[in-house]
């Protein structure tokens, strides 16, 4: 029970942190880091980023 209440207890105090405009803000900018490391990171996701950076220089010559 004590692992539910510390959950429990976790997800109001992000919820208290998330309706604040500024909080919102900051946790946009860490959301759109992570998600760019992720694109760089992820094998499939890098072919893909590859294989549009190969077609556009293709394009420009």
């Amino acid at each position: 029970m004590a692992l539910l209440d510390s959950a429990l207890y976790a997800f109001v105090t992000l919820n208290g942190f998330a309706t604040s405009p500024v909080m919102l803000v900051v946790l946009a900018f860490i959301g759109a880091y992570l998600g760019g490391r992720a694109m760089e990171i992820i094998p499939f996701t890098r072919r893909i980023i590859e294989r549009r950076e190969a077609q556009a220089a293709a394009e420009r010559e």
